[in-house]
């Protein structure tokens, strides 16, 4: 699978909140390999791969209606398939034109900033079963982002972790809606064989 072949397909008029299964892919800014490394086709957390990791498993904790299926950290990105319930979704996102990322007059969602709280959890928001609404796929990458930018900017001061350069996430990402069981076999096989196949990956310290 080529990274033309990975790109949005962002449907116009399709309720991204609804029950789905996508295909998301969100790079680092500048593709910087801040996440670990990859050896002899496996792939190796550094500190901040583990706290990636940590903020995904309480997207799933914290957000009713979200579950994931095959996931991978890779030294400057990450891919992952989401499964949206589809129960009153929050905020939905911006529905563009085919081919795009994303955008309200051409601005991506998932832009770092917004706010959160205590230890890099949710503002204002409970466990799941506590009544809270579900996500749209635009808000599960939004909180990913915010989430872990805290926490690696955390990590900069606390642990030294390598500076980012002015984001920690790429402004915009990519998500493919995943159609078919054949299709989601598909694509879990190549996250899963994503460290094995990093040094032909088109990621692979692209800029």
């Amino acid at each position: 699978m080529t990274w033309k072949q990975r790109h949005s397909i962002r449907l116009k008029g399709y309720d991204y909140s609804q029950s789905g299964v996508y295909f998301v892919t969100i790079c680092a800014h500048n593709r910087q390999c801040l996440f670990g490394a990859v050896e002899d086709g496996d792939m190796y957390l550094n500190g901040a791969g583990e706290m990636v990791q940590a903020v995904w498993n309480e997207i799933l904790r914290y957000y009713a209606g979200v579950e994931t299926g095959a996931f991978v950290i890779m030294p400057n990105h990450v891919h992952a398939i989401v499964v949206l319930s589809g129960c009153c979704g929050c905020d939905r996102p911006a529905q563009g034109v085919d081919g795009q990322p994303q955008g309200v007059d051409g601005q991506p969602q998932g832009v770092d900033g917004q706010p959160q709280g205590v230890d890099g959890q949710p503002q204002g928001v409970a466990p799941t079963g506590s009544g809270m609404a579900s996500l749209s796929l635009g808000d599960v990458v939004h909180r990913f982002k915010t989430m872990t930018t805290r926490c690696y900017a955390d990590g900069v001061t606390k642990n030294g972790w390598a500076r980012f350069e002015g984001r920690l996430w790429q402004r915009n990402y990519w998500e493919h809606i995943v159609r078919t069981e054949q299709e989601l076999t598909r694509i879990g096989e190549y996250i899963r064989n994503n460290p094995s196949n990093w040094q032909s990956d088109t990621l692979h310290n692209s800029p």
